[in-house]
């Protein structure tokens, strides 16, 4: 596509106000306004369709290098292009870990391959992601990818020294690191939230304070040495209060919340469905509506949808020997319209700005995340909000199918989405 090349959006409703025309020149927005131009234009007729920022997601499991089975750069992005995504982060828990220069920087160039969304790497904090010995962190912000945040996600950094030295080392690039936050003694042989629910069913219980703990002490790090935390995957209403209580300190503490920990509780486990089963485990109800009050007061900064691809033997066995986790790009943006606008809790502008604003700025990406204005990039998210439809997982971009929502009525749908000026989803499909 040559620079020139010209898209109008006709009637759109930027951040779900009055009608606009936006016209994309390039890669950029050329005008906002009301009877723009056409000439030489693609026209689109996006009437009474909201228009949002390309959405961002600080948490994607994209499987490769190493698991190619369950997913891949390119599926997992074209899962996030359908999904309203123009940019995500890549977990490192690969095979081999990204945790050295080579794996992040084959990360990000398959990534730059695909040209559906942005794909920045998150590199490991210990190597191997065995919690004993720091990765090469310095050597993976000088990379080509460029790697500011870095996790051992799927695995806890437990130890507090080895955290510390890792806060420590960030600073001096104003790197994050975002903590998966399991006491792993805690937890050992635990299946599902422990509760009034897994004693009846007799599962190992995952309890609260395993996480509320770990975070507890890392915001208390992270305030000692001036650095910044970020907590993945919060899940239970003392966390959040943790969380608040760390941000009312002043320290610099960011979290995140799941689409599916705003939606689904402990009590869809007496299915013994392993589709929901996930780390952190599905809560109690009081927790989910915590959840939901905290992201619209802004304690939790953004949604993040901790997308876990598996593939089918590894789902569709007994509740024991399933994987954990669930794929979640192509529904986040129903889902947290379901929760959280359809409710009330929060607006359109509020939308935005915990799934792009703010994860774009956690994440220091520069041309996401920024205002429905002329000149800004033309990163950018149309949805049919009046859409409402049956979640079948066969349509699915990814390449695992292991959804929690699988004929399940959601509303919303993603009809458009532009990166950098190029629709890479057209009337819901792909371009």
């Amino acid at each position: 596509m040559s620079d020139t090349h010209k898209t109008l959006l006709r009637g759109a409703k930027p951040l779900g106000g009055e009608p606009h025309d936006v016209l994309i020149e390039g890669e950029r927005i050329a005008a906002v306004g009301t009877g723009l131009g056409a000439d030489g234009a693609t026209v689109i007729d996006a009437t009474g369709q909201i228009l949002l920022p390309g959405l961002v997601d600080l948490h994607t499991h994209l499987r490769e290098p190493g698991r190619e089975d369950s997913e891949t750069v390119l599926t997992g992005t074209r899962a996030a292009a359908t999904g309203g995504f123009t940019a995500v982060h890549a977990m490192a828990n690969t095979f081999p870990v990204a945790d050295t220069a080579g794996v992040v920087e084959q990360v990000w160039r398959l990534g730059k391959e695909s040209g559906y969304c942005d794909v920045q790497p998150i590199g490991a904090v210990t190597v191997g992601l065995e919690g004993k010995k720091l990765a090469e962190l310095g050597a993976m912000h000088d990379s080509a990818a460029g790697v500011r945040v870095f996790s051992d996600d799927g695995k806890c950094v437990d130890d507090a020294v080895i955290m510390r030295r890792a806060l420590e080392y960030v600073k001096a690039f104003d790197g994050v690191i975002a903590q998966h936050a399991q006491e792993p003694r805690l937890t050992e042989g635990a299946q599902m939230n422990e509760g009034v629910v897994s004693a009846e069913l007799g599962l190992g219980g995952w309890p609260a304070v395993a996480e509320e703990s770990i975070i507890a002490r890392d915001v208390l790090l992270a305030a000692h040495v001036g650095s910044r935390v970020h907590i993945c995957h919060l899940s239970t209403a003392g966390s959040v209060e943790i969380v608040r209580w760390a941000k009312s300190k002043g320290w610099q503490v960011t979290a995140e919340v799941t689409p599916h920990h705003l939606l689904l509780t402990d009590e869809l486990v007496r299915s013994y469905d392993p589709v929901y089963k996930v780390n952190p485990p599905l809560r109690t109800e009081a927790d989910v509506m915590a959840l939901r009050e905290a992201l619209a007061d802004g304690t939790i900064d953004c949604v993040a949808t901790d997308h876990a691809p598996h593939p089918h033997e590894d789902k569709d066995c007994e509740w024991g020997a399933a994987a954990m986790g669930m794929v979640g790009l192509e529904t986040a943006l129903s889902v947290v319209q379901h929760t959280m606008v359809d409710t009330g809790l929060l607006d359109w502008t509020g939308v935005a700005d915990r799934m792009s604003v703010r994860p774009s700025a956690i994440g220091r990406l520069t041309g996401h995340g920024r205002p429905l204005a002329a000149g800004e990039p033309a990163n950018l998210t149309l949805l049919d909000s009046a859409y409402r439809g049956v979640v079948n997982p066969a349509g699915f971009a990814s390449r695992s199918r292991n959804t929690p929502y699988k004929g399940r009525e959601l509303p919303g749908r993603v009809t458009h989405t532009f990166l950098r000026g190029r629709a890479t989803v057209v009337d819901g499909k792909l371009a």
